[in-house]
């Protein structure tokens, strides 16, 4: 980027501030209109909450804000990344994506939009979407190079579902090719889909890895979200505790995920967890407790009540 156009998308700073959220609503509905296709890769919940969208509107205002010096968002580009793998996010799709907010900025802004504001975030976007693809395109490497791993979505059969408390559920998977698993990192996550009617798509969700890698099955541990004043009840998780019983098949996608047990050194382990948080501290500490770690481990977990404790 020429030092014209930084200056350029930094002059939008104040209107992201002020009406980023507008300018990403408008973004993914004119989005889902013209690919309806994407839908599947976005979490609908978050959609009809505008979490996605806030979420959309406060990393574009922190993009603008460290154009001078972008390297200070590394951990959360690679956070980012992390999930776009583990929905199948792939480099033609930043292609898509650019095309409508690009033409968003115009739309919402009007006459305001100059050319030269255009070519500006263009070439902004193109240098964030370079950086995105570099780093994903080394996570999907890495996940296909790893003894049993897989990109994209692979068929699991439901082994044993396990109730662990009055509102969390354990299932275990296995590969429906009789296929090898691969290792992962203990506190690590894998993309679930599963068709939901009432939406006529594929939805995807993120649920930790609650058993320790070196198992021959994939376990999660789903909490079910009833509904309540502030969110409507959970599609996916309800879906997974009323219709999936033993025997029937899911789509998971490969363990990703930035969190994890840093297992180099010898000082204490301590594991902070509440609620259905309990599931990656499980995973760590089967882990240390399996591979025989002599790690001073202290566990500390909050829960509702008795009942709700997994």
């Amino acid at each position: 980027m020429t030092p014209q156009q930084k200056a350029l998308v930094q002059g939008t700073i104040p209107l992201l501030r002020s009406s980023g959220v507008a300018l990403t609503s408008h973004f993914y509905q004119r989005m889902f209109q013209h690919n309806p296709e994407l839908k599947h890769l976005f979490n609908q919940g978050q959609q009809g909450s505008g979490r996605q969208q806030q979420a959309l509107a406060a990393a574009v205002l922190a993009y603008a804000e460290n154009l001078d010096d972008p390297s200070v968002l590394l951990p959360v580009v690679e956070r980012i990344a992390h999930k776009h793998v583990s929905l199948g996010i792939r480099a033609e799709h930043y292609g898509i994506v650019g095309k409508h907010l690009l033409a968003s900025i115009q739309e919402v802004l009007g006459d305001a939009a100059t050319p030269e504001l255009i070519d500006a975030w263009a070439a902004a976007y193109g240098a964030l979407a370079e950086l995105f693809i570099g780093v994903e395109s080394s996570l999907y490497h890495q996940a296909t190079a790893t003894s049993g791993g897989w990109s994209g979505w692979r068929p699991f059969r439901i082994s044993k579902r396990v109730a662990e408390s009055e509102v969390i559920t354990s299932f275990y998977f296995e590969p429906l090719d009789g296929g090898p698993l691969p290792s992962f990192k203990p506190g690590q996550y894998v993309s679930l889909r599963l068709y939901v009617a009432e939406l006529d798509l594929f939805q995807p969700r993120q649920y930790s890895l609650s058993d320790a890698p070196g198992q021959p099955y994939l376990r999660i541990s789903v909490k079910r979200e009833a509904a309540s004043e502030q969110q409507p009840a959970g599609r996916v998780s309800n879906l997974l505790h009323d219709q999936y019983e033993e025997g029937q098949i899911v789509e998971l996608s490969a363990p990703l995920g930035d969190f994890y047990l840093q297992e180099s050194g010898t000082s204490p382990v301590v594991l902070l967890s509440g609620g259905v948080g309990i599931t990656p501290m499980v995973s760590i500490l089967n882990h240390l407790v399996r591979s025989g770690s002599p790690r001073p481990i202290h566990f500390i977990h909050s829960a509702r009540d008795g009942a709700s404790h997994a």
